[in-house]
C-alpha cells in the first residue's frame, strides 16, 4: 500500500509538474522573444536604422536645412551600409543635386509611410571650377525630382538600390515618427 501510495504521489506531482510545464513553455517563448528584440542594434546618435530590401544600414540624418543641403557632399566614399536619410518639415516636390560630390550616390524618394515613389542613380558632376561663381555651378548640376510630393528621400552608396532590386512601390522600413516629429 505504502508503494502504491508513493506511486500515486508521484503521479501527482508528474501531473503537477505537466500542468505548470504548459505555463513555463509560453513564458520560455516570451522571454526569449523580448530579449530578441532588446539585442536589435540601436543606431548611434545622429544615425538611424533602415532596412532596404532587408539590408540595414545606419544612415546619417538630415534634418534640418544646414545638414540637408550640405548632405554626402565632400565624402570620398559612402560605407556599404552607409549613407544619409532626409527629413523635410512638409511635403513637396524635391530635386537634389550633386552638389561637391565625387562618388556615385543613389538616391530614393518617399512618402510617409516610407513608400518608394521614385529613385535615381546620381552620377558625380565636374567640381566647381576656378572663377565659377556659386550661382553658375548651382545652376549646371542636373536635378533629380522626386516627381511627386515627398517628405523623405534616402541616399546609398551608388548602385546600391538597385543591387538591392529596389522598386517604385517597395516599403523602407525605419522609424518614421521619430524622424518626422525632429525635422525642422
Amino acid at each position: 500500500m505504502a508503494a502504491l501510495q508513493g506511486l500515486t504521489r508521484r503521479s501527482r506531482t508528474t501531473r503537477s509538474l505537466r500542468s505548470f510545464g504548459g505555463y513555463i513553455a509560453p513564458l520560455l517563448l516570451l522571454t526569449s522573444s523580448t530579449m530578441l528584440i532588446s539585442c536589435e542594434p540601436k543606431a548611434p546618435d545622429g544615425k538611424t536604422t533602415v532596412k532596404i530590401a532587408g539590408k540595414a544600414f545606419q544612415l546619417d540624418e538630415a534634418l534640418d536645412e544646414l545638414t540637408r543641403m550640405k548632405g554626402l557632399g565632400g565624402r570620398a566614399s559612402i560605407p556599404d551600409d552607409g549613407g544619409m536619410i532626409f527629413v523635410f518639415p512638409s511635403i513637396q516636390v524635391m530635386q537634389f543635386v550633386m552638389r561637391d560630390c565625387p562618388v556615385a550616390i543613389d538616391v530614393a524618394f518617399l512618402d510617409n509611410s516610407g513608400r518608394v515613389l521614385v529613385f535615381h542613380e546620381m552620377t558625380p558632376e565636374d567640381p566647381r571650377k576656378p572663377g565659377e561663381s556659386k550661382q553658375a555651378y548651382e545652376d549646371r548640376l542636373k536635378r533629380y525630382s522626386s516627381r511627386f510630393p515627398a517628405r523623405i528621400a534616402v541616399e546609398t552608396q551608388g548602385g546600391m538600390m538597385k543591387k538591392l532590386g529596389l522598386k517604385a512601390g517597395d516599403i523602407i522600413q525605419f522609424d518614421k515618427d521619430s524622424l518626422l516629429k525632429r525635422a525642422k
